[in-house]
């Protein structure tokens, strides 16, 4: 088969919900080298934001609604995303998160697709499943790499039992001159950005203003975010006498404006990876409080960029949110050194150029022959890489051809 002009990829997302993932691969998607790459993008489901962004970058958007993992409607829509990879003759497939991992991974495998790399962008989940947490460790078998962000989440996966030569760290990616510095130290504002999902900590975050507010009854505290758990903790700002001081602002699409208005930035989440919402916040300027919890440590070095608490505690994060608030100096000392680190670590470039990196090096280890003559001759391969795998002889016979008569329906 003759090289073709670029690589053909497909990255294969959920939804385009302005979720922490669904944000960093849109920004991959839209700034991934065309001249080397031919982006489509597959989805479950198009609702959310980001999805005219996202068809005005790509090649091609293609649905695969499904309601279920178990039913045969679900069966028939993995069979035709795999016939659509043979198809589009994509070579590199990218999948997204939990759903996209265990619908699209196995489909690929069944494709011939020569490059299947799988991610992992969280420590854990509550409400994931025992069962669920089994399932994505068989689609991860289908992967020859998975991708991701921290390294709390690479040693979960590695607990889990996924190859540590198999596993591929690229940190998250922002643009940090869209972040002013915050000059709202006024210490009656803190604010945070969340999921509102189980695992979050925003109740801890509530006790802890409930605190503080005995203190300093002019405090605000900010929460930009909606989800499942939102009821329940608007119950929980009434049980604890907090609602005056308290504002839900729901889902807020322009983060750099509001954290710009913002005092101090707290983020008590049990469970996190590498999150976008500490990332922009340190990228503002803004001095954190946040949780010792999963890869947050990886970003914020306590006394030095910010301020760590025990996970789960109100009192200590209180305590943490309550220095911040009566220092100024120390929220200039903790919110310079933020930027900073931003700066220097998270920047888009780093993140993307990762991303093309290790598709053509996977590429090249697997399947050279298919690669755009100008990447034939690059020599450079990123450590980690594993040796070539015999590709599939065109003319042979592909399961893909046997199986389509008997596609349900």
């Amino acid at each position: 088969m003759p090289p073709r002009d670029r690589i053909r990829l497909a990255i294969f997302l959920n939804n385009f919900e302005p979720g922490g993932t669904e944000r960093q691969m849109t920004e991959l998607i839209c700034r991934l080298d065309r001249s080397r790459f031919e982006v489509h993008v597959a989805c479950l489901s198009r609702r959310g934001a980001l999805h005219d962004r996202v068809l005005k970058a790509a090649a091609s958007v293609t649905e695969y609604p499904i309601s279920t993992l178990k039913s045969a409607r679900t069966a028939a829509q993995a069979l035709k995303f795999a016939r659509w990879c043979r198809t589009k003759n994509i070579g590199v497939l990218q999948t997204c998160d939990f759903y996209a991992n265990v619908f699209g991974l196995p489909a690929g495998m069944l494709a011939g697709v020569k490059v299947r790399i799988g991610s992992r962008r969280d420590v854990s989940i509550p409400e994931r499943t025992p069962a669920q947490r089994q399932l994505q460790g068989l689609a991860y078998r289908c992967a020859h790499r998975v991708v991701t962000n921290a390294r709390a989440a690479a040693s979960k996966l590695v607990e889990e039992g996924v190859p540590s030569q198999k596993i591929e760290l690229i940190g998250n990616g922002i643009d940090v001159s869209r972040y002013a510095v915050t000059t709202a130290m006024d210490g009656r504002t803190v604010t945070t950005v969340a999921h509102l999902r189980p695992g979050k900590g925003i109740d801890v975050l509530l006790r802890a203003a409930a605190l503080l507010l005995v203190r300093m009854p002019e405090l605000t505290c900010r929460i930009a975010g909606d989800g499942t758990e939102r009821p329940g903790l608007e119950k929980l700002c009434a049980a604890l006498d907090i609602s005056q001081r308290v504002q839900f602002l729901g889902h807020t699409p322009n983060v750099p404006a509001l954290l710009a208005d913002s005092g101090v930035f707290a983020f008590p989440s049990l469970m996190e990876a590498s999150p976008n919402a500490v990332i922009e916040a340190m990228a503002a300027g803004l001095a954190i409080a946040a949780s010792n919890a999963g890869g947050i440590p990886e970003v914020v070095s306590d006394g030095r960029n910010g301020l760590l608490v025990p996970p789960g505690d109100p009192v200590a994060l209180a305590d943490a949110l309550s220095r911040l608030l009566t220092d100024p100096d120390l929220c200039r000392r903790l919110g310079a050194a933020a930027r900073e680190t931003i700066a220097r670590r998270f920047s888009f470039d780093q993140m993307v150029g990762g991303f093309e990196r290790l598709y053509v090096a996977e590429l090249r280890a697997r399947a050279p022959e298919s690669l755009p003559q100008p990447l034939q001759s690059v020599s450079a391969v990123p450590a980690g890489s594993r040796s070539a795998q015999p590709p599939h002889r065109d003319g042979v016979p592909h399961p893909l051809d046997q199986l389509e008569s008997k596609t349900l329906q």
